[in-house]
């Protein structure tokens, strides 16, 4: 499988991810510049934590705008995975690919701690494999990690609710202690936490490995399903 690694000026977790996939996972990586265009023979997108373009006017906003961005929200209407880590979450949402915003944390200062989150849904690559309500311990690193949409919008979007904060472990004040959410398709998924920061035993955690072998399998099994003939497949529609 191949993931595409996206690298914006000021990205900071690009290499974590990149030695994860890379190494702990053995996968194949393309490391994707903000310039670039195209996302040719990619199976994964993969938006890395940091601070892209130094975070100026809102976290992720000027990154939604980059030369790269429309070859992303092509290769998401196309139905394939992309995943937002922190910074990259805050980009899908500045690029409307994902519901609501971030605000700052209710607290008003950087957190950088670990925490728990449940497996609020299994309807996307990243959780398809995994429980409902499974608990999953990862580190978060963020100063505007607190999820915020208006009520009538949080009420539309619980079925996408992928990832929530434990009660007593909300880092941030996100609304209904929301870590993590996807699109309407399922395809796109967006999460505060780090999931690279724990893929590894010598970092206090592997959970963050599930989210990216999770995906990996959900690939190379569609992968391995022989295409239908042309009139089987519009017989079967």
């Amino acid at each position: 499988m191949r993931f595409g690694v996206v690298i914006f000026p000021g990205s900071n977790c690009d290499h974590d991810c990149i030695h994860v996939l890379r190494n702990v996972l053995a996968q194949d990586v393309v490391e994707l510049w903000h310039g670039d265009s195209l996302l040719d023979d990619v199976d994964c997108v993969v938006l890395p934590g940091g601070f892209a373009y130094g975070d100026y006017l809102r976290a992720g906003a000027v990154a939604a705008t980059s030369p790269i961005m429309p070859s992303v929200k092509s290769f998401a209407a196309s139905g394939k995975p992309v995943l937002g880590i922190c910074n990259g979450f805050q980009v899908l949402l500045e690029a409307g690919l994902l519901p609501g915003a971030m605000l700052r944390n209710q607290s008003l200062q950087f957190r950088c701690r670990q925490v728990l989150m449940s497996v609020e849904s299994t309807k996307t690559p990243f959780t398809w494999n995994l429980r409902e309500g499974q608990i999953l311990q990862m580190p978060v690193a963020h100063g505007e990690g607190n999820y915020f949409a208006p009520k009538d919008l949080l009420d539309d979007i619980e079925r996408q609710v992928v990832f929530r904060y434990a009660e007593d472990a909300n880092p941030n004040g996100s609304a209904r202690f929301i870590a993590g959410v996807c699109n309407k398709a399922g395809n796109v998924v967006g999460l505060m936490p780090h999931p690279e920061r724990a893929s590894e035993a010598i970092l206090g955690s592997t959970d963050g490995r599930l989210i990216f072998e999770a995906v990996i399998e959900y690939v190379t099994s569609r992968s391995r399903v022989p295409a239908l003939p042309r009139s089987r497949a519009e017989a079967l529609r």
